[in-house]
């Protein structure tokens, strides 16, 4: 039989009647970072992702080029990674639950504690606006309603209007930081003058993916948070600084009231041997890390110094990425950016996410930047 008989034949079947929840239908669509076009004589760069352009270091690609057990599950627990983890952030290893990547840390997180009440009536989950883009997904997908608070006219949280907004049924509060798109980290003081204002039995989860970039000495720590608050879950991941986004491993840290739910709720064996292997690795050479890692920060220096060179306005940049304030003008510029083989990121009219890249790519979307003439300007 052809593949075009069997296409037909499969057409003929009666439609089932199959419905998906009804939430379905009011939930956006993850966009991913799409990858760069190819354009004759110049070499494409992707900085549409928040990826980072090097590769893992050569001793997690040591760790992990021989390893064979694809026939066995992984540690359910992640038992390695969480006492290497335990030493390095100095905190018990039971107060550590793995997922794949931040972001199946959080859906374990949501699945656990936001969702319907025993007479159908849905929690709430509160966060910042524009954020994470996954957040709205996640959150309706665990059945609770989302409390979208817009930032403020910086890209930072409006604190005063998050605590606001709780409720009786506010369950579960997400802080972003740095905040992904726009760039801006919160404060020790102002989170704590947040979590003075918000009930105990409210989580209070501190997404912290893109730590490891951070060089504001008055930026939050999650972990000092959770040492002082029991309400409070931090979220990081080993995607972004340590380059093992296509590995998926992530992880919260939170007191036994929240992680005795978690490992319930945990998707077993979602971290594979791989990624746990090549965690641990980094984790062994963490200095080496932090040299690699200083580079795009400085990168990220370099191209912000740029922008403000030709009057841009450009929210603190305090992750591996800078927010373009572009409004109507975010398609065109992101049509430019695809001619010049750069793939950023666009949200709508919104503005654009341009991730620190290569030297090479960095330099190129500077270059475009000073020939354009809408670029967001200093008020």
């Amino acid at each position: 039989m052809t593949t075009t008989e069997k296409d037909t034949n499969a057409a003929k079947v009666p439609a089932s009647g199959i419905r998906p929840r009804n939430v379905m239908g009011k939930l956006p669509r993850y966009t991913a970072g799409k990858p760069p076009a190819v354009i004759e004589g110049l070499q494409s760069y992707k900085l549409s992702s928040n990826e980072n352009p090097l590769p893992p270091l050569p001793a997690v690609l040591d760790a992990i080029s021989n390893w064979q057990d694809f026939n066995r599950y992984p540690d359910p627990l992640s038992t390695a990674l969480r006492t290497e983890l335990a030493a390095f952030l100095d905190v018990p290893a039971e107060d550590i639950v793995t997922g794949a990547g931040s972001l199946g840390a959080l859906n374990q997180l949501l699945s656990t504690f936001a969702g319907q009440d025993e007479n159908g009536v849905s929690d709430e989950v509160i966060y910042p606006w524009r954020s994470f883009e996954a957040y709205p997904i996640s959150v309706g997908l665990s059945g609770a309603d989302s409390v979208q608070v817009p930032l403020q006219a910086d890209g930072t949280h409006d604190l005063d209007a998050m605590a606001a907004a709780v409720t009786e049924r506010t369950r579960v509060i997400l802080l972003c930081t740095p905040n992904n798109p726009t760039g801006p980290a919160l404060t020790s003081s102002q989170v704590e003058d947040f979590l003075a204002k918000v009930p105990g039995d409210v989580l209070v989860v501190i997404d912290e993916a893109y730590e490891d970039f951070v060089r504001d000495p008055e930026a939050v720590n999650g972990i000092e948070m959770y040492r002082k608050h029991s309400n409070v879950v931090v979220l990081r991941t080993f995607s972004k600084g340590a380059g093992l986004a296509g590995l998926r491993v992530g992880y919260s840290v939170s007191h036994p009231q929240v992680t005795q739910h978690l490992r319930v709720s945990a998707v077993p064996f979602a971290v594979s041997q791989l990624a746990e292997t090549a965690a641990v690795a980094s984790l062994r050479h963490h200095g080496e890390l932090v040299e690699r890692i200083q580079g795009l920060v400085e990168e990220r220096a370099r191209v912000v110094t740029g922008l403000e060179g030709l009057g841009w306005w450009i929210p603190e940049a305090q992750g591996n990425f800078v927010w373009l304030a572009l409004g109507e003008n975010t398609p065109e510029f992101a049509a430019l950016a695809e001619q010049q083989a750069l793939a950023v990121r666009a949200f709508g009219t919104e503005g654009i996410r341009v991730t620190i890249g290569e030297p090479e790519a960095n330099t190129r979307f500077l270059a475009l930047c000073a020939t354009y003439t809408k670029g967001p300007r200093v008020s």
